[in-house]
């Protein structure tokens, strides 16, 4: 594989958005390099969920499994991330971290988010494992068990309500989020929900385990698990390398697509949580299946009418 080589696809990031797009093309028997530097946003994590036929799996087993799936249809993988991208014709150039380059008709992101944590000490360290955002990712793991939730926008509330369904033991520590209504009082009575007013001055662990929310005041409270908002924002260069602009909304920003992943930048499609902040695993597996399927048939339609314009000129 060398610069002068044109891939009909790249796809950058190799998580389940961008292996099931890689595998549902290449059985599609294209040319397909992904590429990826091997950090998934879940690797905290201990177990995969709510997907199919594969629950609780780890998050690297899942990927191990994802590329050697793809790369049995012919899929390349490239352990690497891209520094730059550009226009080059009607085709892509990217340059990699590593220093090499290479060229596509088609460029898929599937390279996911970044997690905005609220500035505490202590909720970085225990991310993923005792430090939770999703109930459906984590929360039959933590269900019965005494769980805060840290206040900091009006999704706080949301966490609440579902991780009461979880547990009769949930502590709102009001920290920075907006001053309740009185609907929210009447929902934290009836849900029998303690609050506790002030703010957070640390997370505290001990032997890897967390042991209780301090306030500034001293005060510490026990818990076992915490809940966060984090803002979510789309790990997008790429696409803004190629003049794309981000979206917003209440969670965070994100790379806005079509339902096929077909975003408004010209043969860049995006697919899982770079387009959409609240896939877990399986929606962006699905998606980056859809986003293939469309990228192949954009390609297929292109080769046709290329041919009839050959054809004609002969």
């Amino acid at each position: 594989m060398t610069e002068n080589t044109l891939h009909d696809v790249a796809i950058v990031g190799g998580g389940a958005a961008g292996l099931s797009a890689a595998v549902t093309l290449a059985r599609s028997l294209r040319d397909v390099v992904v590429i990826d530097a091997g950090e998934p946003r879940n690797a905290p994590a201990e177990g995969v969920h709510n997907l199919l036929g594969r629950e609780s799996i780890a998050p690297f087993e899942l990927v191990a499994l994802g590329r050697a799936e793809a790369e049995g249809y012919g899929a390349r993988m490239l352990s690497d991330s891209v520094a730059a991208v550009r226009r080059d014709g009607e085709n892509f150039a990217l340059t990699l971290a590593g220093g090499a380059e290479l060229r596509a008709r088609r460029i898929l992101m599937a390279t996911g988010l970044h997690d905005e944590l609220p500035d505490v000490p202590g909720i970085a360290e225990l991310w993923g494992t005792h430090v939770l955002h999703c109930p459906y990712c984590h929360g039959w793991e933590v269900k019965g068990q005494r769980i805060g939730v840290l206040g900091t926008s009006p999704m706080s509330m949301h966490q609440v309500i579902l991780f009461r369904q979880l547990s009769e033991h949930i502590t709102l520590f009001t920290h920075t989020m907006p001053e309740l209504s009185d609907d929210d009082w009447d929902t934290l009575a009836a849900l029998d929900v303690e609050v506790v007013s002030g703010r957070v001055r640390e997370v505290r662990a001990e032997n890897g385990e967390l042991a209780a929310v301090v306030l500034d005041d001293g005060h510490e409270f026990a818990i076992e698990a915490l809940t966060v908002a984090p803002r979510f924002v789309a790990r997008s260069d790429v696409y803004e390398q190629l003049g794309g602009t981000l979206s917003d909304n209440p969670m965070g920003s994100f790379v806005e697509s079509d339902f096929a992943g077909k975003t408004a930048v010209d043969g860049v499609w995006a697919a899982g949580n770079v387009s959409d902040l609240g896939a877990a695993v399986a929606a962006s597996a699905a998606q980056g299946s859809m986003a293939g399927g469309a990228i192949n048939a954009d390609l297929a339609f292109s080769d046709a009418q290329a041919a009839v314009a050959a054809r004609k000129a002969a």
